[in-house]
């Protein structure tokens, strides 16, 4: 075994990846439960990819089969129930640890100086897994399916000269049609998986370059011993390996837990409208995305047309997304973790968290006066948390950052 292992290290840099991500990689010794999401992340990609491709064996993306190859895949694929819902559960499963992932970034300052091209990645994938989730959401070919996209890419129809071209292009159609499944199809199963990987093995590349952060914000790489090791870092494997082993099972726990008795979850992992077949000529009572776009949706919805057009709405949906790759530049306080934080950014984080919250449960309600007032109040809140953030991180109060980590 070690002269094939000098064989291949010879023609393969094995070894040496095995010791600079793993084995030699230094993480803080004081991670705690926040810092499982980002492997949980990876454990999710790998359930919808394999999951996928055994989907694709049996799934038809024609308008006339797509829908029928779906039911086919629950009622006679063997195991096909279990692998359709272990995909449409792990959508849901991506987005919830993806978030909390962000949110944790936003507690510890994970996005500041060294790590602003780590966040920027991260936001990319962030941006890469709506994509691939909008497309895969019309595969189903289902009524909520249909009309969902219909919605969405008309959007894009709003646009000042472009629009009704690019809402063309991205249906390949004048309607919802065959060809837009086909080329949802492409997209959701080689184009965007590619496009993720890449991501995220540049993000993890970024993050082992210039090391993760920790709960205190503590550079660790500024107390080192003879060799050149952290004083305050353990090696990443067997450590934190073992530790994420714990996460996993936890995690698994939950995830079957939902498989077997809750795959629907109430009708926001799998909507009822869903389980129709597509029908152009008739529309859905209420018309409402994925639990995981809902808060944008409700930005959407709260912005008044201008001039009959929803175009002010769609650009500040888009901005609501895009204005994360700010958060690095925005961000003026001289100490990264929430831990030594003032008040300020304490009650702007909560205002946040409750005004996201809040969006994403008045995105899935139907448009009512109320409803809308209340969107536009959290919606005004959302932007606040980012525009204001240079001010009110400046003048917050603050408590000194240690020199080394603490054991908490």
């Amino acid at each position: 075994m070690q002269r094939l292992l000098a064989w291949v290290d010879a023609r393969f840099p094995l070894t040496a990846t095995w010791k600079a991500h793993l084995s030699e990689y230094y993480a803080p010794k004081n991670f705690n439960f926040w810092y499982y999401f980002g492997s949980l992340a990876l454990l999710v990609l790998v359930i919808q990819i394999v999951t996928g491709i055994f989907l694709t064996m049996h799934y038809k993306p024609d308008a006339n089969l797509a829908f029928a190859s779906v039911e086919y895949i629950m009622r006679d694929v063997p195991y096909g129930w279990l692998i359709r819902y272990a995909h449409s559960t792990g959508a849901s499963a991506f987005f919830i640890v993806v978030y909390l992932h962000m949110f944790r970034a936003l507690l510890y300052g994970s996005h500041r100086k060294p790590r602003e091209l780590i966040w920027i990645l991260g936001v990319l994938i962030y941006l890469a897994l709506m994509a691939e989730a909008f497309f895969g959401y019309l595969l189903p070919w289902g009524q909520m399916s249909y009309w969902g996209a219909q919605v969405i890419v008309n959007l894009f129809a709003t646009i000042p000269i472009i629009g009704e071209d690019l809402s063309i292009w991205i249906r390949g159609d004048y309607v919802v049609s065959d060809a837009t499944l086909n080329r949802f199809f492409a997209f959701h199963v080689i184009a965007l998986p590619l496009v993720l990987l890449g991501l995220i093995a540049a993000h993890i590349v970024a993050l082992h370059e210039v090391g993760s952060n920790n709960p205190d914000g503590v550079e660790i790489k500024k107390h080192k011993d003879e060799q050149g090791r952290p004083l305050d870092g353990i090696p990443f494997h067997p450590y934190y390996t073992v530790k994420d082993i714990l996460g996993v099972v936890v995690f698994l726990i939950v995830f079957t837990a939902i498989l077997f008795f809750a795959p629907e979850m109430g009708g926001y992992f799998l909507e009822a409208n869903n389980f129709i077949p597509a029908d152009p000529l008739k529309t859905p009572e209420h018309i409402a995305p994925v639990w995981y776009f809902t808060p944008y949706y409700a930005i959407l919805r709260a912005v008044p047309p201008m001039f009959g057009s929803q175009f002010p709405g769609v650009l500040a949906m888009g901005i609501a997304v895009l204005i994360f790759f700010l958060l690095p530049w925005l961000d003026r306080s001289p100490v990264k973790s929430i831990r030594y934080r003032g008040p300020k950014y304490k009650i702007a984080l909560t205002l946040f968290v409750i005004a996201f919250i809040g969006l994403g449960i008045l995105g899935i309600l139907p448009a009512t006066e109320l409803y809308t007032w209340i969107a536009r109040v959290l919606t005004v809140v959302y932007f606040a948390f980012f525009l204001l953030m240079p001010w009110y991180t400046k003048n917050d109060s603050h408590k000194p950052e240690p020199e080394r980590v603490t054991a908490k």
